[in-house]
């Protein structure tokens, strides 16, 4: 698939969602440009501002299956990936698959489970299979996974492990709505007469793996190569930081950049691609040490040091 048909899709997916979702216009592009780059991603932000409604709309916009799992505190690995039953009819024991085997998976409030069960998606998440006993069971593609996270001040909320908040490709907030927004919202929902907005189904799973294959196609300097490992390498010699950005830092930086170049309608990368998603895809990756920590510094003010020190190339 071409640049400037990707484009043209693009277009449509966003004024698909946006029948439903009103503003957020940076998040809707984060979103479209992380599906694309086939990453994973994790919504933090307060209950109620519309992190399920952005996920179920782009499932809606991308015509691809959709579940949603409600974490808590009760539930088991097994409530995720599916298990061994045992097969009354029949006899023996079968595979009964979860709600893990669809194409984008909603894991609402996950930080409200246990760690044992953050985990159970981790193989899903970079492997794109599940084992059950000794059987191992292929996970339908586009596999995609959007989890929301509530922040940690709120009652009954669990620290993600890092090994699984290292493979969310991005990381963002959805914030409060304008005024303005806020407003267009009640009328919306007065004009429409139900509670939820039909979303318009603008492309299919067989089209969208198309449009993640195109990605491969974008071409990146070796200049801008050089700029990614600069800005990441910069985080890890911040004083501030424990601990910096993983080489999957340099690997999400690279696939959302020709992502959005690709959007973009262009085949090549340009250092405004890079510099774009720098927060969202390196700062949930650092950790922060606790002096400078409880002073308020945060993974995002090291990677704004490192796009401050980093001297961006020049390209052709």
């Amino acid at each position: 698939m071409k640049p400037d048909e990707v484009q043209t899709l693009a277009g449509q997916i966003r004024d698909a969602v946006h029948v439903a979702v009103v503003g957020r216009d940076v998040a809707v592009e984060q979103v479209l440009t992380a599906l694309v780059a086939d990453g994973h991603i994790l919504l933090e932000d307060l209950p109620g501002l519309g992190k399920t409604l952005l996920a179920k709309s782009f499932a809606s916009a991308l015509g691809l299956e959709f579940q949603r799992v409600q974490f808590t505190a009760d539930l088991l690995p097994h409530d995720i990936t599916g298990g061994e039953m045992l097969n009354a009819t029949q006899g023996g024991f079968e595979f009964r698959r979860g709600p893990i085997f669809t194409n984008i998976l909603l894991a609402d409030e996950i930080n409200r489970a246990p760690p044992k069960v953050q985990s159970a998606l981790l193989e899903a998440m970079q492997e794109y299979q599940v084992t059950s006993e000794r059987s191992t069971y292929p996970l339908l593609r586009p596999f995609l996974v959007l989890a929301t996270e509530n922040p940690l001040e709120l009652e009954g909320t669990y620290p993600l492990p890092e090994a699984q908040v290292d493979r969310f490709l991005l990381r963002l907030k959805i914030g409060y709505p304008t005024p303005e927004e806020e407003r267009m919202i009640l009328d919306r929902r007065r004009s429409r007469k139900v509670e939820n907005a039909v979303v318009p189904k603008v492309v299919d799973a067989p089209t969208f793996l198309e449009v993640q294959h195109a990605v491969e196609e974008i071409a990146l300097d070796p200049t801008l190569t050089d700029y990614i490992v600069a800005l990441v390498r910069a985080t890890r010699g911040d004083v501030r930081a424990e601990v910096g950005s993983s080489p999957r830092g340099s690997l999400a930086l690279q696939k959302l950049s020709r992502a959005r170049a690709l959007i973009e309608g262009r085949d090549f990368v340009v250092p405004d691609d890079i510099k774009g998603f720098a927060l969202p895809a390196l700062a949930h990756r650092i950790l922060v040490k606790p002096e400078p920590w409880i002073r308020g510094v945060r993974g995002a003010d090291v990677v704004r040091a490192a796009l401050d020190a980093t001297p961006v190339p020049k390209t052709r």
